[in-house]
């Protein structure tokens, strides 16, 4: 089992944890990960694109000319796709890009990604975060204690409202409850901080 230190929001040291091989010490399966970041992303899509058919497009009720004798060809609409300003064929339409890919690889492709923080070495385990007020001034100088200088994802069991608060305005800092870390944001940011109460629930939750 890997051992890291526990550290308070002051930056000292005031311990060290076990982390479970099954969650933090998992092979690494790349193509799992590749997976579920796209997945993530793509139900992240608005889908709201929307183009005009042929009958959406207003006008074009009469026959632009007769049938035949006119030497030019046939023509129905004035709206038709060949003509500028007429519809759009095959456009796209409002649509979900979402899917879902089993929980097995869902949780593979997470324990992946623990893995490769506690592998890099950018994993800080912290003893407890918790606010007594909102204070982003606060937050600020316990992460600069804790040698955080780039982005970071904070991670505690349940969420705060007072650390959420704080954390919201510090740029390239976010904030979530254990059970909605994912893929995504473990790897976007470079440094994950989470609670010894955090650990539990994550093994918990995505030991099985």
């Amino acid at each position: 089992m890997p051992k890291v230190p526990v550290y308070n929001m002051s930056g000292a040291a005031v311990g060290e944890i076990e982390l479970s091989d099954a969650v933090w010490n998992a092979p690494v399966h790349q193509g799992a990960m590749f997976d579920v970041v796209q997945s993530i992303l793509a139900s992240r899509r608005a889908g709201t694109h929307k183009v005009k058919g042929r009958s959406e497009v207003r006008g074009g009720g009469r026959k632009p000319w007769k049938q035949k004798g006119t030497g030019r060809a046939r023509q129905g609409s004035i709206r038709s796709p060949q003509w500028v300003g007429g519809g759009t064929v095959h456009g796209p339409t409002p649509r979900s890009y979402a899917y879902q890919l089993p929980k097995k690889i869902r949780r593979l492709a997470l324990r992946s990604a623990l893995t490769t923080k506690v592998q890099a070495g950018t994993i800080i385990v912290l003893d407890e975060l918790a606010m007594q007020e909102v204070k982003t001034k606060r937050m600020h100088e316990a992460l600069k204690a804790l040698g955080i200088t780039s982005k970071a994802l904070l991670v505690d069991a349940t969420k705060s409202e007072n650390v959420y608060l704080s954390v919201r305005n510090i740029p390239g800092t976010s904030y979530c409850a254990a059970e909605g870390l994912n893929v995504y944001d473990v790897l976007a940011y470079d440094r994950l901080v989470i609670t010894k109460a955090g650990v539990a629930r994550v093994e918990e939750v995505f030991a099985k």
